[in-house]
């Protein structure tokens, strides 16, 4: 249930959400003691700040996943069991933290900030809604028609998004299209753990409970006319099945074509080429 962070630099004046934030110790102008399922910022132990940890985070419920937003400075927390606060976002440089929602839309099961607007992407059992955090609106729903998301990743262009489904599905959504999948690829066996697309080159990688990860070349045109072109590129094998669990989260470097992969195995491998 804890979150251990470095430091990083702010986030453009765009994003809103600060106003939703609320010291970590509890609510703005409040005591000093937090409140009941108040968010906590603690400082770690003196041998875990000799590794390079900033700040411990606590939450009520365990959090399952974080996503950074590009700038650095805000990231958000995912706890599935959390109810109305199941998404935290979370500002460094003022250690604060808090919920953008009054009440749950379902089990959230990952989130994604857009790279180039202030928008926060939302994915729960069945659909992706995508929300203005400058307003504090919904400004998209999608309908994957999937039995149970697992992730999502939006392309560093920002018109694109990319999401995986424990029932096997690869779906590829064209924010400009349409609010249902431009494609969807069933190439896995098993359970889709992990999709990301690369921060600079035209890939993308899916990443499943068959201990394969799948390599595709995906490239957007500024031509609004033409669609986006999809080829399957490689199959990479390297970890084993552990429990029943695969590949459980992959990773691209922010420049060169090389790809980690975490499994449940207890391996973390580094494909180059």
């Amino acid at each position: 249930r804890r979150l251990r962070l470095p430091l990083r630099e702010p986030l453009p004046a765009a994003v809103r959400g600060a106003a939703l934030l609320e010291p970590g110790g509890g609510e703005a102008g409040a005591s000093s003691e937090p409140a009941e399922g108040a968010v906590v910022w603690s400082r770690p132990s003196a041998e875990l700040q000799s590794e390079g940890v900033a700040w411990e985070v606590s939450h009520v419920r365990s959090a399952t996943s974080v996503s950074w937003h590009h700038r650095g400075d805000y990231l958000a927390s995912v706890a599935p069991e959390g109810a109305s606060r199941a998404v935290l976002l979370h500002q460094l440089s003022r250690r604060k933290s808090g919920s953008p929602f009054a009440k749950s839309k379902g089990r959230v099961e990952a989130v994604a900030f857009h790279p180039k607007k202030p928008w926060l992407c939302v994915a729960t059992q069945r659909h992706v809604r995508i929300y203005d955090l400058a307003s504090q609106e919904l400004h998209k729903k999608l309908n994957p028609s999937a039995k149970w998301i697992s992730s999502l990743s939006v392309h560093p262009g920002g018109d694109n998004l990319l999401l995986g489904s424990y029932d096997k599905r690869l779906c590829w959504f064209d924010l400009d299209l349409s609010a249902s999948p431009y494609k969807t690829l069933r190439s896995h066996s098993l359970a889709i753990r992990s999709v990301a697309f690369h921060p600079r080159l035209p890939l993308f990688a899916s990443a499943s409970d068959d201990a394969s990860v799948h390599v595709y070349h995906g490239r957007v045109y500024s031509d609004l006319m033409s669609n986006a072109l999809i080829v399957p590129l490689k199959i990479l094998k390297g970890h084993e099945i552990a429990s029943h669990l695969g590949v459980m989260d992959i990773a691209w470097h922010p420049t060169q074509p090389w790809l980690f992969s975490a499994g449940a195995d207890g391996s973390i491998l580094l494909y180059t080429g």
